[in-house]
């Protein structure tokens, strides 16, 4: 059983971000002091942080230093190196631990463990050559998708492959990027899932006595491999969303996962449910369980690293989130008073100065009487930021 850790404590975060953001808001409603380590200065943690350290990940002194600061550490993005959380773990305890941050940085190494415990996955192959990735992707069938091992996200370090004239283009691709990321040079190749929904489960598990819980699954639309639309509950069977729940459970326990960690799922067009990825940490498709929900992901983060009882996860309303990417700034600054003129659309911006395409740099979340409601009325906030402004006219 692990330490109580009350109001008053300090908690350390390794990663600077959105999610640590709205992590440090709900640890600073609840009384807890939030320090974070990252490389960057002015981040959007660091702006509602008690305290911002600006170091390398690599710089293992600077990393113990922070760690006795601080009462618990936790991450709010899975790439960072897993000497750091080990080092950081001489000091505090670190929660997800760094086995688990292990298994969900490297592609590979997260589908053999999922299928090694007998979660649903697809049919995969590892390769270490062009030779193999011919090899692998004649086994599996195409179309077929090539990843690198690590630090992908967003669509990032992957290629769609729909014939076998694309290997050696993809073969390039994935493997410059993972040099570029100081990635492992093997990459991955994955059978493509014909899928009708792309689901998401969070689930917090507790440092204290172990108790696990999840929250209702979120339905994903993604434009260009980037989450673009996420809303809840999804609109799949209750016997389907009992299933996903129940796998999301089992994850946490099987890998004995402390904290928040997301799953993410195909619903096939055979009506199976098979687990893509996952992440040890709040997730995108998680941000409206803050208006939405009883507890949100990111004070379910701190109550379960802290070893507080764990929050309802029921929700208010059905909800809907659409991301804010930096395209939205392309012909200059949104128009915040037309979205935010809307009954039930609540804005969130993560203090980034500088927007770029694809860029995550804010989003907005609705909520309303069914959740294909919920989606129409976030689209159209959205939209209406896009809009030049109306004019009253006498």
């Amino acid at each position: 059983m692990g330490d109580l850790i009350l109001p008053g404590a300090t908690i350390g975060v390794l990663g600077s971000g959105q999610l640590g953001r709205m992590l440090a808001l709900s640890c600073r409603r609840m009384g807890y002091r939030i320090h974070t380590f990252s490389p960057e200065r002015n981040s959007p943690t660091g702006q509602v942080a008690d305290c911002e350290i600006a170091a390398s990940y690599e710089d293992l002194d600077a990393v113990r230093h922070f760690a006795q600061s601080v009462d618990v550490v936790t991450f709010e993005f899975e790439n960072v190196p897993v000497a750091t959380a080990c080092a950081a773990a001489e000091y505090a305890p670190v929660h997800p631990d760094g086995r688990v941050l292990e298994i969900a940085q490297n592609r590979l190494k997260e589908k053999m463990t999922l299928a090694e415990h007998g979660f649903p996955v697809t049919t995969f192959r590892a390769v270490n050559s062009l030779a193999e990735a011919h090899n692998a992707i004649a086994a599996v069938g195409l179309p077929a998708i090539l990843k690198s091992t690590g630090f992908g996200y967003d669509g990032k370090g992957q290629a769609i492959l729909t014939n076998a004239d694309q290997i050696e283009t993809a073969w390039i691709k994935v493997t410059n990027y993972g040099a570029q990321e100081n990635a492992e040079s093997a990459a991955i190749v994955e059978r493509w899932v014909e899928f009708t929904h792309e689901l998401s489960v969070i689930a917090a598990r507790s440092a204290r006595d172990g108790n696990t819980i999840t929250y209702e699954p979120c339905q994903n639309r993604h434009e260009e491999a980037i989450l673009d639309l996420s809303s809840c509950p999804a609109d799949v069977p209750a016997t389907v969303r009992k299933k996903a729940c129940a796998l999301a459970s089992d994850l946490m326990v099987t890998l004995q996962v402390t904290g928040v960690l997301c799953v993410e799922l195909f619903l096939t067009t055979d009506g199976d449910l098979l687990v893509n990825e996952i992440a040890p940490r709040p997730h995108n498709s998680g941000h409206l369980t803050i208006e939405a929900a009883a507890t949100s992901q990111f004070e379910q983060q701190l109550r379960s690293i802290c070893g507080l009882p764990l929050g309802s996860t029921d929700l208010h309303r059905p909800a809907a989130m659409a991301n804010l990417l930096g395209d939205l700034w392309s012909d200059g600054d949104p128009q915040w008073q037309q979205a935010t003129s809307l009954p039930g659309v609540s804005l969130h911006l993560y203090g980034k100065a500088s927007p770029r395409p694809g860029r995550k740099m804010g989003h907005l979340t609705a909520m309303a009487n069914s959740t294909q409601q919920a989606r129409r009325l976030v689209s159209t906030a959205r939209d209406l930021l896009r809009m030049p402004p109306t004019t009253d006219t006498l």
